[in-house]
């Protein structure tokens, strides 16, 4: 029987620009994997590709996990037996494994130049070949070692010749990836280009790079986005090779556009109304600002829980999870194939279960800076009871304000529409009567309050409606709010009476 490896898996994120809600839920389903089977999880930097490196990009990638709660085990900032843990630190370490495949005649050298490349794909394109790619039908025109003899090609590399290092695909062979959430996938190997695997300016390719770090860093599931499933023989095939077990595949769903049509990608970021990054990006160079979800108020548990059943489904009714739980549930057999819609209502509603089993303590606190900033300072114990009053109502702290205001300033101005609806001629005078009523009531309390107002409304022979709705309105400006009598109890007997007043005043 064959001894079980130890789990053992990878996030490798590319610093090429902010880290896209995808790349983060790739992230937690490793997370995950590695927690429910007691295993480890790194986190990688794949910076190979220079010419894409984004200044901040690795630092913005670390700071979002973090933010996430998805902690690893080993890192280019914590170290680990398996340091250095970005690639571009590890250059020395791939050309004697690209040197490698050569001498095994797995790989060749090929001095062909940009324009050499374009006519050969501008030729077959005339030919109306189905491909134009360097494959193994192509390679025998070209300018590599496989069409010059060995004299000749050391010749060029001593001399300094530009060259690149190719993977050399053989014909006549089926290539099969046992990916743990598609199954089995074959490909014909015709199909398959030669890839380059190391580039003239001294650096690997993502595929070479990729393979032998997996393999150094005993890497035992590869658990990845569905877009490098087309990559996945050329792994599979370059594992053979070097005589190396391959790890088990996983290609995650696509994450889709909320109508499903199409991948949701950076691009579409606030252009569609929201987040596609966990946290505020700002583009060095063109100073563009996207925003995050931090930003935009999500707790980093609701965003987590949300991104967790997009592609993932529990087998229950249960939505809310803790990360722990996840951890403890999480298994890659109930990881969909299909691409999962990201629903933007849904996110807000992950926000608000968690916004509302948050304590009134933990809550105020955060409301407390928003108040400040309006030059508001109230005592933190009111703070509380109105945030447990409000919070059934918000979706983020940010709706606190809109959803309260009215319990710390009187309504600087009455919505229009209840005014014209619910102002008539005979309203002023009713509010100065109520006002006389509450000017006498002891102890001025909501139950207090809601037992005179009744009274109020059976003495005069008319409506509830009528009364409140008024007395809603000069109260908090609108036709909006948490229970009146309440309301009332809470901002006091003095700032109902001057309430009541100026909207009289107001509105005649």
């Amino acid at each position: 029987m064959t001894e079980q490896k130890p789990v053992r898996v990878r996030f490798a994120p590319s610093p090429t620009g902010p880290l896209h809600i995808g790349g983060v839920r790739t992230a937690l389903y490793n997370y995950l994997f590695a927690k429910r089977n007691k295993g480890t999880f790194l986190l990688r930097i794949e910076d190979t590709d220079q010419l894409r490196y984004v200044p901040g990009a690795e630092e913005y990638i670390i700071r979002s996990l973090k933010w996430c709660g998805i902690e690893y085990d080993e890192g280019p900032d914590t170290g680990g037996k398996f340091a250095p843990y970005r690639q571009s630190e590890r250059k020395a370490l791939y050309a004697q494994y690209a040197d490698l495949l050569v001498s095994s005649g797995n790989a060749y050298y090929a001095f062909d130049t940009p324009e050499e490349l374009e006519t050969m794909r501008e030729r077959l394109k005339a030919e109306k070949s189905d491909s134009q790619q360097y494959d193994v039908k192509t390679r025998s025109t070209m300018n590599n070692s496989l069409t010059m003899s060995e004299k000749e090609t050391r010749r060029r590399i001593e001399e300094g010749e530009p060259y690149v290092i190719r993977i050399k695909i053989p014909a006549g062979e089926t290539i099969v990836v046992n990916d743990l959430i598609r199954g089995s996938v074959e490909v014909k190997s015709e199909l398959l280009d030669d890839k380059v695997l190391f580039k003239s300016d001294g650096m690997p390719t993502y595929h070479l790079a990729n393979i032998v770090d997996d393999h150094l860093m005993e890497i035992s599931h590869v658990i990845r986005g569905e877009e490098w499933l087309p990559s996945a023989p050329l792994h599979v095939f370059l594992y053979k090779c070097f005589g190396w077990e391959a790890p088990k595949f996983a290609h995650l769903p696509l994450l889709l556009k909320p109508d499903g049509n199409g991948k949701l990608s950076k691009r579409d970021g606030d252009r569609l109304g929201f987040p596609v990054f966990p946290l505020q990006w700002t583009d060095p160079v063109s100073g563009e600002v996207s925003s995050g979800y931090r930003e935009s108020g999500y707790f980093p548990e609701a965003f987590i829980n949300m991104l967790a059943l997009l592609g993932w489904n529990p087998g229950t009714e249960q939505e809310i999870f803790s990360l722990k739980e996840l951890a403890g549930e999480f298994s890659l057999d109930r990881v969909g194939k299909s691409g999962s819609k990201f629903d933007p209502e849904k996110a807000k509603w992950f926000n608000h279960k968690y916004l509302t089993e948050k304590s009134d303590t933990e809550l105020a606190v955060h409301f407390m800076p928003v108040l400040a900033q309006k030059g508001i300072t109230p005592d933190p114990a009111f703070v509380e009871k109105v945030v447990g009053i409000i919070k059934e109502r918000a979706n983020f702290i940010t709706d606190f304000w809109e959803q309260s205001s009215f319990f710390f300033i009187a309504p600087q101005n009455y919505d229009e529409q209840v005014v014209k609806k619910r102002w008539k001629a005979d309203t002023g005078q009713l509010m100065n009567n109520l006002k006389e009523r509450l000017v006498q009531l002891e102890p001025f309390t909501a139950e207090h309050i809601k037992e005179n107002v009744h009274h109020f409304v059976e003495e005069n022979s008319i409506g509830m409606g009528v009364v409140m709705n008024a007395l809603r309105l000069v109260l908090v400006g609108g036709a909006f709010g948490p229970d009146l009598a309440l309301i009332a109890g809470m901002i006091g007997k003095s700032e109902v009476i001057n309430r009541i007043e100026t909207g009289i005043s107001k509105l005649g």
